[in-house]
């Protein structure tokens, strides 16, 4: 019996994940600008938080555990630490958070997407599940940021334009 050896090609580089990330930042970018101000901070739906409380929870997540999983730091996360009382503020941190995603991620080695990392000491996952996390929770919020600029009468961005328009 004889083995074979087969080279296998790699689905998607740390590269292209975080082009999509940052593909979602964008369009989550986006949503957040097509709030009138006021609505954005008080306008709300069946209960669920305003959609500046979202945004603040995904800039409380996505850089910070980006940074923790570079630093092998397992720190529970604050969202209550930044309250942004202007669109202006929320959109300056949210391009000051991307940045800091841009800066942490490119100094996580292939190798350590298959560690497992205990993100904010509650989810013990391999890194790149705690990445996917960060995307699909901010997806989900932007679902309902869609929800709230549709009740508003707001035609929101295209959810398929994630990238700008050069």
């Amino acid at each position: 019996m004889t083995t074979t050896a087969t080279n296998t090609k790699q689905f998607i580089t740390a590269g292209q994940i975080l082009e999509h990330w940052q593909g979602h930042r964008n369009l989550t970018r986006r949503v957040i600008d097509a709030f009138p101000e006021k609505e954005l901070f008080e306008f709300s739906i069946g209960g669920m938080r305003p959609f500046a409380r979202l945004a603040v929870e995904l800039i409380s997540i996505a850089g910070p555990g980006t940074k923790g999983i570079v630093e092998s730091r397992m720190e529970a996360y604050d969202h209550e630490k930044f309250n942004p009382k202007t669109k202006e503020e929320l959109l300056k941190r949210w391009d000051e958070e991307t940045e800091t995603i841009n800066r942490y991620f490119a100094q996580i080695s292939e190798e350590r997407f298959q560690e497992s990392f205990n993100l904010f000491g509650q989810y013990e996952f391999p890194v790149y599940q705690n990445i996917l996390y960060f995307i699909d929770n901010e997806v989900h919020h932007r679902g309902q940021g869609y929800t709230y600029l549709r009740a508003l009468g707001i035609e929101p961005p295209f959810f398929w334009e994630r990238f700008p328009v050069l």
